[in-house]
């Protein structure tokens, strides 16, 4: 999301503080402070700051010259589950539709140009992806992300697009950002979007927007299975229907 610094009550030492907290990931699992400057982009002082600030709040732990991120704010993230009920009504929809076809069925928000797992019902079936709550994946290759997108702006959604590094992780992955911005807007236009193979080989899922009272996506559900298990056309034949009546279920519940 755009950030207007010229706003009189924008806290830019708070705004700093979280990009920082942001900066730890599955790649930069611990970091130093030159690293946590470097990826925040800040000066090696104003990072010393604010890691000094958030080691004695407990958000992050030092061990020598490493800082890593403490449990601690793992409970931020339970507060904001803790704050949507719909999440936590949607488990048992969620978990019938994963027992009907034996397939996992998950949700996630979007945030960025990622998704965040919110929810999952993991299917008995063991596949490469260890997908937990709180997983980011990349949203523009993934089915969860792709029907969100559908929700932006043009402008939006082209700033999203320009913004990012575009890796092929399979030989199916779209890496031309003209192809993933037309891709979004057929998959808003059918309200449905599948991904194939793109992610991961063999890996094919469908989603379906969860929508607020406005018509707005808050959210996304799918289902998710293996190539050699499912065809694209039995995806929309035999999981679509299923999946929109639970994702309306989900949607009615959002106040």
């Amino acid at each position: 999301m755009p950030v207007d610094k010229s706003d009189k009550e924008f806290m830019a030492t708070l705004a700093k503080g979280l990009t920082v907290l942001g900066s730890f990931d599955k790649s930069r699992p611990t970091m130093t402070l030159s690293q946590a400057a470097q990826a925040a982009g800040l000066s090696r002082a104003t990072a010393r700051r604010i890691l000094r600030t958030l080691t004695t709040l407990g958000y992050v732990e030092q061990s020598g010259r490493q800082f890593a991120l403490s449990s601690r704010i793992l409970k931020l993230g339970y507060a904001y589950l803790a704050t949507q009920n719909w999440i936590e009504q949607a488990a048992m929809p969620m978990r019938q539709l994963s027992e009907l076809f034996h397939e996992s069925c998950s949700l996630a928000i979007l945030q960025g140009a990622e998704i965040v797992y919110v929810a999952r019902i993991p299917a008995s079936r063991i596949m490469s992806v260890a997908l937990a709550v709180g997983t980011r994946l990349p949203a523009f290759h993934t089915a969860l992300g792709r029907i969100q997108l559908g929700y932006l702006d043009d402008a939006e959604l082209w700033r999203r697009l320009r913004s990012l590094r575009v890796e092929a992780y399979t030989p199916s992955t779209i890496t031309d950002i003209q192809a993933l911005y037309d891709r979004v807007r057929e998959d808003h236009a059918q309200e449905f979007a599948i991904v194939d193979e793109e992610l991961e080989r063999g890996l094919r899922a469908i989603a379906v927007p969860i929508l607020d009272r406005g018509g707005q996506a808050v959210a996304a559900l799918n289902l998710s299975t293996h190539t050699t298990r499912t065809t694209r056309n039995e995806m929309r034949e035999r999981f679509l229907p299923n999946l929109r009546a639970v994702a309306e279920q989900i949607s009615a519940s959002i106040v």
